[in-house]
């Protein structure tokens, strides 16, 4: 189908859309009956007229739904359930991932439908981008991840990346025939989080740390209130008694903004029997150790490259809070706060792995916080360490038998 004709074919739709006072987010049905009309009238036409008629009427009609009420030529990516994000460097280079590889894509675009395609994905969520703000964050409403990056920040096109919310799995069974932790492990986990244990989730990018958060909430026993704070909103927690917040980046006036180290205050006024963080980046690390360290059982995200590292970095992130706040107190305090640490990665051939889960004993030597192998990666298998989780006594009030669970060490 020539441009010019899918550009009529598309004005006519739009005109239609506004004569009709149709929604194309909502009113799917009357848009998907408005297509098929113009797509008809155009076939008529033609074939009254003389002119050459449409080649594939359901191709045609596909594209006028994916323009106006899709993303265009983005939403054939969106709709690949293989396909985990999307990104765009440049208008001529789109690039997708695929079972966690990435490839080049044959899709070219313009500069003005990249930011047609960003201020449609933008529209639903509130958020705005502009030489003010020259990042978003954002969400969209299947749920994917909206992240845009424009000029001067980058060097001169719009980057714009789509982390889609694909639902690989849902509790930590699935996470188990997906092959990203062993029956053993697994279990161990739901114990630990049934015990109310405070878990911390570490890996790098796309490593599936989001992924492991919502299956370990889901583990979470259905009569605790669970209390949420996010960048964007990504958890899922299967339960009923669920309150969910995400941040808020300022007006135009630069007021209004609402950072997650807030969220974390607000949450702990809000009666909360456990509460997750998606992810720590900054000063918020302080608030939730101090929350945890009061008794309140809770999750959290981090990148870092090895269930160590993150450990040391939960020591270094309180620090950016201010000055007053010393690693003489941060240090003990992530010993005593954390109990577990999960680490995964994403492999070379696309499959995420759990590398290792760490206990943190509570103890610490010369300002390190000392942690214990409760599972490790030997040739290629998560296999159990010689070390043991804190807080026995919580999970024998759960009914949970730790010798059962482990076994008396090292399996090697």
């Amino acid at each position: 189908m020539q441009s010019s004709t899918f550009q009529s074919l598309e004005d006519e739709v739009r005109d239609q859309i506004r004569h009709r006072r149709l929604d194309p987010v909502t009113d799917d049905l009357a848009l998907r009956q408005l297509v098929r009309e113009v797509v008809t009238g155009f076939d008529d036409r033609a074939l009254e007229g003389g002119i050459r008629p449409l080649q594939d009427p359901e191709e045609a009609r596909r594209l006028l739904l994916e323009s106006v009420a899709g993303l265009g030529p983005l939403q054939q990516y969106l709709d690949d359930p293989h396909v985990e994000e999307i990104w765009i460097n440049e208008p001529g280079k789109v690039f997708v991932a695929r079972h966690g590889r990435p490839e080049l894509t044959p899709t070219i675009l313009t500069e003005q439908q990249v930011r047609d395609l960003v201020e449609r994905m933008l529209r639903s969520s509130g958020r705005r981008v502009d030489l003010s703000s020259p990042f978003v964050d954002a969400a969209l409403p299947d749920g994917s991840r909206l992240h845009v990056v424009i000029p001067d920040i980058t060097r001169r096109h719009w980057a714009v990346n789509i982390r889609k919310f694909v639902v690989a799995a849902d509790e930590l069974g699935d996470l188990v025939r997906l092959g990203t932790v062993p029956a053993s492990a697994a279990a161990f986990l739901t114990a630990a989080v049934e015990s109310g244990l405070n878990i911390l989730v570490a890996g790098g990018t796309q490593a599936g740390k989001t992924t492991l958060l919502n299956c370990l909430a889901a583990a979470i026993p259905p009569t605790e209130r669970v209390v949420t704070c996010e960048e964007v909103f990504e958890l899922k927690v299967p339960l009923r008694d669920v309150a969910a917040m995400q941040c808020r980046q300022a007006s135009l006036e630069g007021t209004g903004e609402v950072p997650l180290r807030r969220l974390v205050k607000e949450a702990l006024r809000m009666r909360p029997s456990r509460i997750l963080v998606g992810e720590v980046r900054q000063e918020e690390s302080l608030d939730l150790l101090i929350a945890l360290n009061s008794g309140l059982p809770g999750m959290c995200t981090v990148h870092a490259n090895s269930a160590r590292e993150a450990v040391t970095k939960m020591c270094t992130l309180p620090l950016l809070a201010g000055t007053n706040v010393a690693s003489g107190f941060v240090v003990p305090t992530v010993a005593s706060s954390i109990d577990l640490v999960v680490h995964l990665a994403l492999h070379a051939d696309g499959r995420r792995r759990v590398q290792e889960i760490v206990a943190l004993p509570g103890r610490v030597e010369a300002e390190v916080v000392e942690i214990a192998d409760i599972f490790l990666t030997l040739d290629d298998q998560l296999v159990r360490g010689e070390g043991f989780p804190p807080h026995a006594d919580r999970f024998a009030r759960a009914g949970h038998d730790l010798a059962q669970l482990l076994g008396s060490g090292s399996t090697r």
